[in-house]
């Protein structure tokens, strides 16, 4: 039971507790679906499921610990900067822990503090924005984060449509254009996440969170439309099902225009 890891660019073997997490997203506590099931893509693969579900959870022997806005921000008063970057790589530096403990990856963090370094943001403003589950891996998701910083610097309220044209999504063709719509999709929910960071600063949560569904769905069409290929031998799944109520692309042009009309 493999995972694709993007920093090392190739699949690696899933541990037990990493089956575990996995396993434990299947169903939601509160709602109208409690409980949930969990399987494999691949039937060989049910053993190693069912038997790591069994085995009793490693005990855990060092905790990752994260430096917070609190600790940054005495550090920079100490230092007398408000730039983040420096302050974050000097803090992760110099900072001493017992055995116990170690400080969690910040890399993707470093990344990101470069990015809003260059904008007039307040610390803790910057701290946020590093915050985001942007991918700083994929380009487009890249380019949304600082826009919206950008755009949050110098007018302090950031619209959707100023990145991102409604009405435009369609269902891939190619695995360029599937790759293309998933870091759109990125796009929408990091301005999502930052909307309820920033509430008054990102109004159009509501535009974005239904554009990332018709995202979903246009993802999920292409695979149905698609099937998987595993192993050299194509795998037929059922038949394409259609979008959600039938969408056709004038339909979605004009679920659009709805969307887009009760933001304004």
């Amino acid at each position: 039971m493999a995972h694709y890891h993007q920093k090392l660019e190739r699949n690696r073997e899933l541990t037990v507790p990493e089956i575990k997490q996995i396993a434990g997203r299947a169903g939601r506590y509160g709602s109208k679906f409690p409980v949930g099931e969990v399987t494999c893509l691949d039937a060989e693969d049910l053993p190693l499921l069912h038997s790591s579900l069994k085995s009793p959870s490693p005990i855990i022997e060092r905790a990752g610990l994260f430096p917070t806005f609190d600790l940054l921000s005495v550090y920079s008063r100490l230092h007398g900067t408000d730039f983040l970057h420096p302050i974050l790589e000097r803090f992760l530096d110099k900072a001493k822990l017992s055995p116990d403990y170690f400080i969690a990856d910040c890399e993707d963090m470093l990344k990101v503090a470069a990015i809003v370094d260059e904008l007039p943001l307040a610390l803790h403003d910057k701290y946020v924005f590093c915050q985001s589950p942007v991918d700083v891996r994929d380009d487009i998701s890249t380019q949304g984060l600082t826009q919206f910083a950008e755009n949050y610097a110098k007018k302090g309220t950031v619209r959707l449509k100023e990145i991102f044209t409604p009405g435009t999504l369609r269902v891939p063709t190619t695995h360029n254009q599937l790759q293309e719509l998933e870091s759109v999709h990125k796009v929408l929910e990091l301005y999502v996440w930052l909307s309820y960071r920033f509430d008054d600063s990102f109004p159009d949560r509501e535009l974005a969170a239904s554009q990332k569904s018709i995202c979903s769905m246009l993802i999920e069409e292409y695979l149905e439309r698609s099937g998987w290929q595993q192993q050299g031998q194509r795998r037929v799944l059922r038949t394409p099902r259609k979008l959600r109520r039938e969408y056709d692309a004038l339909q979605l042009r004009g679920y659009f225009r709805e969307i887009d009309a009760r933001s304004k």
